[in-house]
């Protein structure tokens, strides 16, 4: 169960123990969808499905929000509207109008609702609160937005807020990817003072402690156009990526590798893509567990206890935690 995605969260005066997150939880538990139900969402058990709602172990929680939609495309109903609203032109012999065409959609909506296919997803949360860290395995905000409002309903112990940092995530990855360059031209497209130095936001930044840079990388121009370019398994000391910097592109996207236990790429927004804990740690956690139970727990300790590693020096290598306003 090793996430590949990361929404960070800090988690302020987090003091909530299991056993009241799990009361918390329940009284908004998962209940599939009824026949006139568009969509159901509530907490799951992370870990089968008949289990607790909070997987715990050694003080760190697991939590999923599971998420039921009805599968009714509009064009199946536009279908069945127009066989309908024919039909009813036959009888009438006149055309249905707009409003009564929309009438029509509206019924024709609701027979088939009872009949849609049901497609149901979890998404899982992790919950430090030694590190004061919520993480939500989530591609898109929107996704990891609707497990924080779940949480929000339910409990009002946790107050979970997105983490800023001293460094904009896009002037630190473009920074960094500055200084694989081997001349010393700005790093950002800066004219030099008169003096001949480098203003403060041109100067490199070489790549943080504990991290390396990889191969792909993508990056975007200022101003209307917004063009963009991208680099996939690519040598980014490459004299065009320094040409692509020093014309104004900054990096929105860099693959990066932690103390060679965890690669991932950032993004300008410090989100955490394409996640993946390297063969050593799995094949850590295969070699504790005989048992399906067993590599569950297992695979959840060495994450979380990887991650809680990890996303302080990440927020280090951004410059620290911006003050909360």
């Amino acid at each position: 169960m090793w996430f590949k995605n990361l929404q960070i969260y800090r988690l302020r005066d987090c003091a909530i123990s299991p056993d009241k997150l799990e009361e918390a939880l329940a009284s908004m538990a998962f209940q599939p969808c009824g026949n006139m139900d568009m969509q159901s969402r509530g907490w799951m058990a992370p870990r089968g499905e008949d289990g607790a709602l909070v997987h715990v172990q050694k003080d760190q929680m697991l939590i999923a929000l599971g998420v039921e939609q009805k599968l009714l495309p509009s064009a199946i109903i536009n279908q069945y509207a127009q066989e309908r609203a024919e039909e009813i032109e036959e009888q009438q012999g006149y055309r249905p109008g707009r409003k009564q065409l929309r009438e029509i959609r509206e019924r024709v909506a609701e027979e088939l609702l009872p009949r849609a296919f049901a497609r149901r997803r979890k998404t899982y949360a992790w919950i430090d609160p030694v590190g004061s860290w919520l993480v939500i395995d989530a591609a898109s905000p929107a996704k990891a937005d609707e497990l924080v409002e779940a949480l929000l309903k339910c409990s009002s112990d946790i107050t979970p807020a997105l983490v800023r940092t001293q460094l904009s995530p896009m002037s630190a990855m473009t920074g960094w990817l500055a200084s694989l360059s081997p001349n010393s031209l700005p790093a950002f497209g800066s004219a030099q003072a008169t003096d001949g130095s480098l203003p403060e936001r041109s100067r490199r930044q070489e790549a943080p402690a504990g991290f390396s840079i990889d191969r792909d990388c993508e990056l975007l121009a200022p101003g209307e156009e917004k063009s963009l370019v991208r680099y996939v398994r690519h040598p980014l000391e490459s004299a065009e990526i320094r040409e692509h910097i020093e014309a104004g592109k900054q990096v929105t996207k860099l693959a990066m590798t932690w103390n060679d236990r965890i690669s991932f790429v950032l993004n300008e927004n410090m989100q955490v893509k394409r996640l993946a804990f390297l063969d050593l740690l799995k094949e850590e956690s295969e070699q504790q567990a005989e048992t399906a139970d067993e590599q569950f727990e297992a695979d959840f300790a060495i994450m979380s206890g990887e991650l809680a590693r990890f996303l302080p020096d990440l927020v280090e290598a951004l410059g620290g935690e911006a003050a909360v306003v």
